[in-house]
């Protein structure tokens, strides 16, 4: 990790992680609604966005290095699996918390304000996880040993 502290390092997968969780939820509310779905099955498919974008994410620059699918897929899983397993936990109980969130719907100021909110709690609460997943040669750390930033 040439330069960084495992600090700014933990940030940085932290940001990485955030984009994916926040491009997946998004999508997910706006298939959801558009759809007619309840809470309920459009909140699964935001999570599943989630994971899906943040795995993406991070597959990209690997795959543009040369390394196959599997191998990518296998680092991005155990680069990113418990910072967005996290993040997203911590992002849907905020929403729950905040009352009138969830029902706000896409139209409604309440409901982005209250996204950013979670999104922004959810970064803030991950980064320190990440800074211990690194510290011990995990989560993001695995990508630094293939070149993925």
């Amino acid at each position: 990790m040439t330069g960084n502290t495992p600090w700014r390092t933990a940030v940085q997968a932290t940001l990485h992680c955030l984009t994916g969780c926040a491009i997946g939820e998004v999508l997910g509310m706006v298939i959801g609604t558009a759809l007619g779905w309840s809470a309920g099955p459009t909140v699964v498919l935001a999570v599943a966005l989630a994971f899906v974008f943040g795995y993406a994410l991070t597959m990209r620059p690997l795959r543009r290095s040369g390394i196959d699918f599997r191998t990518a897929l296998k680092l991005a899983l155990a680069a990113d699996t418990v910072s967005i397993t996290v993040m997203e936990i911590i992002d849907n109980a905020v929403m729950l918390a905040v009352p009138g969130a969830m029902e706000a719907g896409l139209t409604n100021w309440v409901f982005w304000a209250s996204l950013a909110f979670a999104l922004a709690v959810a970064f803030v609460l991950t980064v320190p996880v990440n800074r211990w997943l690194i510290s011990r040669g995990r989560g993001h750390a695995v990508m630094h040993r293939h070149h993925a930033h």
